[in-house]
């Protein structure tokens, strides 16, 4: 219980006065599920415990949604009281809010989204869910704006315009709110954008403030990019945020730099000296007040494979060296798992969680990875057989942290490229990318894994592996389980001291999206969203031949309990 009092700490307590006190109450409701990630530290840990390692054989469905959308259904719902809201793909093309014990539809909103959003969608018409604050339900748009709906009556209340879709500014990921204030970034990074993040007022829609995640030449970090390059940077914010009530803090991760051709932005070899290309494949942390960025840890300097640093961050404290030390902890898609000091932005930790052999380590001392330079793609250089790829060590899908074990569940791949730069000139909403990336299995005969990795003594502790990448996100709870799911629409309970699979159900089409655990009158639900990726296999090669042909397109939420 002491490990649960940790992280509650993270979420109530007297911080609470610093964040919006109505997803604050929600949040820390036992049976809610009231964030993307469950909480302002992103643990995706529920407190919850009549589904445990005893019981779990016995799940069986309770009921089936039609999401009415096929492709990419990446959502975890959120839940508060009785009722479920969950979004769909393309755009979303829907939010439904369903009674969340019987699955009962209670409204459904549809947003009128431009019919050509999907050119401008580099990896698919995906929605990764939405956020509720004071009565309210916010989501972001392919369409590249922000609409706050009315948690009640499902009633459209103010839509924003974020960015311009058509330049490739889609919006995929829900927003993070803070007090009044409603803070969202957008994708693109493929696309050559200047990212950024923005924040709303939470009632009017108002733009509050922007902060640029790319500097214009003159500003403060410009002089890390080659002339005016950085105007077509990327660095976009797309994935969810994490927020520190004590220390009143927000933190999010940035994308890969435009374009993938590193030549145009930086020197194209190893030796790019000042030329890191800020703020890219970077952890941010900013003042949600603001937008000012405090502190930055940028994770793959000048980067060159599209190794991003977008993935999300979880907030946790840890006993390390004999102290409690409250941390950030992030699975990078280079393949080094990082903790840093949340506070100051120290990093104590960076250790491969996956195969990586694009570098030798990661030093801690200089803020750089120690680069085996037959590696690292450059004009005239063309590399062979670079690990991880460009999906990474670890994609989109969520990870989880269960203090109890003091374990953080991975969804992981294993998959390689060879990768050759071309000449590339920028042209608005068309990919800005000037490479080739030919992919290649991994070594030891799988392709993903699901990883259960000890942060403090950085080592795994368990995995199973996977025939194929880009698997489901993980939730775990105090019922000792861990639940994931992967690209054959597998769905299964585990055990998360063992990694013992405990249980299992087909639901008929891949699972990438994170599921989610509720109750409802003292009942448990555990609920997940299927509907396989359709765009990121044309990535892989025969490697996304064997992922489209392992299910098919599907569009539906199910929900289990042991009855």
């Amino acid at each position: 219980m002491a490990g649960i009092l940790v992280v509650g700490l993270l979420v109530t307590g007297t911080a609470g006065v610093r964040a919006n006190d109505s997803a604050l109450k929600a949040a820390s409701e036992p049976g809610a599920w009231a964030m993307a990630g469950h909480d302002y530290s992103n643990t995706r840990f529920s407190p919850l415990k009549e589904i445990n390692t005893g019981n779990a054989s016995k799940l069986s469905l309770v009921y089936s949604f039609s999401l009415a959308s096929l492709r990419s259904n990446e959502a975890s719902p959120i839940v508060i009281g009785n009722t479920l809201y969950v979004s769909t793909s393309w755009g979303p093309k829907y939010v439904y809010a369903l009674d969340a014990a019987t699955g009962a539809r209670k409204w459904t909103y549809e947003p009128d989204i431009p019919d050509d959003v999907l050119q401008y969608a580099c990896c698919d018409v995906n929605n990764r869910g939405i956020s509720y604050a004071d009565g309210k339900l916010f989501v972001g748009r392919l369409d590249g704006k922000l609409t706050a709906l009315d948690a009640a009556t499902g009633k459209e209340l103010w839509t924003s315009k974020v960015a311009d879709y058509k330049q490739g500014s889609v919006i995929t990921s829900p927003p993070l709110v803070v007090r009044d204030k409603v803070i969202t970034g957008f994708g693109g990074g493929e696309y050559g954008v200047r990212g950024s993040l923005q924040a709303f007022d939470i009632n009017s829609g108002k733009a509050l403030w922007q902060t640029y995640t790319v500097p214009a030449p003159g500003e403060p970090g410009s002089e890390t990019w080659k002339g005016d390059t950085s105007l077509h940077g990327g660095g976009a914010a797309w994935l969810v945020g994490s927020y520190d009530p004590k220390s009143d803090t927000v933190y999010w991760g940035t994308s890969n730099p435009g374009p993938w051709n590193t030549a145009v932005r930086s020197t194209g070899n190893g030796d790019f000296g000042k030329l890191t290309n800020l703020y890219t494949a970077s952890t941010l942390a900013l003042d949600p007040n603001t937008g000012k960025i405090k502190w930055h840890i940028q994770t793959t300097p000048a980067d060159a494979w599209d190794y991003d640093g977008v993935n999300e961050a979880i907030l946790a404290d840890l006993k390390i060296g004999g102290a409690s030390v409250p941390t950030l902890m992030k699975a990078d898609r280079n393949g080094f798992f990082f903790v840093a000091n949340r506070e100051t932005g120290k990093v104590i930790s960076a250790e491969k969680y996956v195969f990586a052999n694009w570098a030798q380590k990661w030093d801690i001392s200089t803020l750089r990875a120690v680069e085996d330079p037959d590696k690292r793609p450059g004009p005239g250089h063309p590399v062979k057989d670079v690990c991880p790829n460009l999906i990474g060590g670890k994609n989109w899908q969520p990870m989880s942290y269960n203090p109890q074990t003091g374990l953080v569940y991975i969804p992981a791949n294993n998959v390689c490229m060879d990768w050759a730069v071309s000449d590339v000139s920028y042209k608005r909403g068309v990919f800005y990318l000037g490479a080739e990336f030919p992919t290649k299995e991994g070594p030891g005969g799988f392709l993903g894994q699901l990883i259960a990795w000890d942060p403090v003594n950085n080592k795994k502790v368990w995995s199973i592996q996977e025939d194929l990448p880009f698997n489901g996100g993980t939730l775990s709870t105090a019922g000792g389980l861990v639940f994931s799911g992967n690209l054959h629409g597998d769905f299964r309970a585990i055990d998360a001291k063992s990694g013992k699979i405990l249980w299992k159900r087909n639901l008929g089409s891949g699972i990438g999206a994170g599921p989610v655990t509720y109750s409802v009158d003292g009942k448990q639900y555990v609920a997940v969203v299927v509907g396989r990726t359709a765009s990121i296999p044309a990535f892989l090669g025969e490697i996304g031949k064997k992922i489209t042909s392992a299910a098919p397109e599907g569009g539906a939420l199910f929900v289990f309990a042991v009855q």
